[in-house]
């Protein structure tokens, strides 16, 4: 079964921290045996062993743009002249508000003109975020950002309920085209668990992010609040004019 506590909202005050779900991901993701969710049976690696935070002006460029263990999912222009990296769990409150209230200014002022493009990457931090984003990846070609966009507005329906999360993500997932059989195939791909897993180890052992969302923008991690246009501009225009 997954752990009720495992969806509780978390404070809006601070980042969602790894330390503060490292318990929590012990007594949910130790072993490989299924976690089981009302049948559908997802299996979820070993927790994470948190690493050292990196430094904000550290240029990680190289380490970022390296082929990982599955796709990118890009949103903008491949030759766009800004890369912001996100890491982001889908159950992470702060990831919700970014994608919710700050990423359509972002698109409307860069990405859609071309001036940056954005890489969504995987950091679960529970097994319900290892789902949905298992799930938004089933989607299918250019359908993967539509459900992630949906799953994180409607959150608060799915990932904070009291009761069984799987009919709620089953519901915004029916909407995006998914039968209960692709569904259930989708939670148990272990090839497709082990590359979202894979890709939230290779952000905390090699890049050193321990919270979420965490941003790099051409290859530096963002010092400042993620919450605010205007920390973006500050590190995005000063890259527009070189």
């Amino acid at each position: 079964m997954v752990d009720e506590r495992s969806s509780m909202p978390r404070s809006e005050s601070e980042e969602t921290d790894v330390t503060d779900f490292n318990e929590r991901l012990l007594r949910t993701a130790v072993t490989r045996r299924p976690v089981v969710m009302a049948g559908a049976a997802l299996l979820l690696a070993p927790s994470l062993a948190l690493a050292q935070d990196t430094k904000a002006d550290a240029d990680l460029t190289a380490e970022l743009m390296k082929p990982g263990p599955i796709p990118d999912i890009v949103v903008g222009k491949a030759d766009a002249p800004v890369t912001i990296v996100e890491y982001a769990s889908m159950t992470c409150s702060h990831c919700a508000n970014f994608h919710n209230t700050l990423l359509p200014k972002l698109k409307e002022k860069y990405i859609d003109t071309g001036k940056v493009k954005l890489i969504l990457r995987e950091f679960p931090l529970d097994n319900l975020a290892a789902a949905a984003s298992m799930l938004s990846r089933c989607a299918g070609e250019g359908k993967t950002y539509d459900l992630i966009s949906a799953f994180f507005e409607k959150q608060n329906d799915w990932a904070f309920v009291q009761s069984n999360h799987v009919p709620a993500l089953f519901k915004i997932a029916s909407e995006h085209g998914f039968t209960k059989d692709r569904f259930d195939k989708c939670l148990t791909d272990q090839k497709l668990l082990d590359g979202v897993t894979a890709t939230r180890d290779r952000g905390n052992k090699v890049l050193g992010v321990r919270s979420t969302p965490t941003f790099f923008i051409n290859g530096r991690k963002l010092a400042d609040r993620a919450d605010t246009i205007e920390s973006f501009d500050k590190a995005i225009e000063p890259l527009l004019k070189k």
